[in-house]
């Protein structure tokens, strides 16, 4: 199945700013995987909704914005910003801008089959604690 990739990276974004982790899960194919970073991956719709919603609660007003999207060699590339304040339950306050990106295997059902995200995690926890730096 030829999907509309660019259409298709929309939607994503929309569903990880929707504060509706099923939504994120949705994109996925149901035995799908997202693996962020070198964490275990999330298998499954339910797995991948629960780490979506790690996100969303951790940053209540979180915003994605697709940065970039195109094929490499079989396999698409989303390119990210995440910005948002950690204002969930337990939270440090602290406002967090952090760009990443996901390497995608879509599936013959056109979703997402595979996802190998990345992001500097040692930058994330510094803005956790001190909070984005101003330009």
């Amino acid at each position: 199945m030829l999907i509309d990739l660019l259409d298709f990276a929309k939607r994503y974004t929309a569903a990880w700013c929707s504060q509706d982790s099923a939504s994120v899960a949705a994109c996925y194919a149901p035995n799908g995987s997202l693996r962020i970073n070198d964490d275990p991956p999330a298998v499954g719709r339910n797995a991948i909704a629960e780490a979506a919603q790690g996100f969303m609660t951790a940053f209540p007003d979180l915003q994605v914005v697709m940065d970039d999207i195109h094929a490499q060699g079989g396999r698409a590339v989303y390119h990210w910003t995440l910005t948002g304040a950690n204002t969930g339950p337990g939270g440090t306050g602290q406002r967090v801008r952090i760009s990443g990106f996901e390497v995608w295997r879509i599936g013959a059902d056109g979703l997402i089959a595979e996802s190998q995200g990345r992001f500097d995690r040692a930058e994330y926890q510094r803005q956790l604690e001190r909070g984005v730096e101003k330009s």
